[in-house]
């Protein structure tokens, strides 16, 4: 993604549009570890890649934050999400 929002937010309904920004923020968090973790696995230098697999770890903590404001925001979000569980449980019992 690198620093572009990946969907024109300007004719979302404004009764949604936070929990779209939420979700963007979301893809540009994971966006970030996946850039980090493959940067780390190119570094040559073990501080820098130390560095940022830490960076990557911080990254992870902001989706979790992202994820909980939309959760809490999107209840279809959170049945679906719980429903995505049990299917994984029964499926490969995890």
């Amino acid at each position: 993604m690198l620093s572009k929002i990946p969907i024109n937010l300007d004719g979302i309904d404004k009764k949604i549009l936070d929990i779209e920004i939420l979700r963007v923020g979301i893809i540009a968090e994971l966006d970030a570890i996946n850039l980090y973790e493959q940067m780390a696995v190119m570094a040559q230098d073990k501080n820098i890649k130390i560095m940022l697999l830490n960076i990557a770890k911080e990254e992870k903590t902001h989706v979790g934050e992202f994820q909980t404001l939309l959760l809490n925001r999107d209840k279809e979000q959170t049945i679906e999400m719980e429903t995505g569980k049990e299917e994984v449980k029964k499926e490969v019992g995890e």
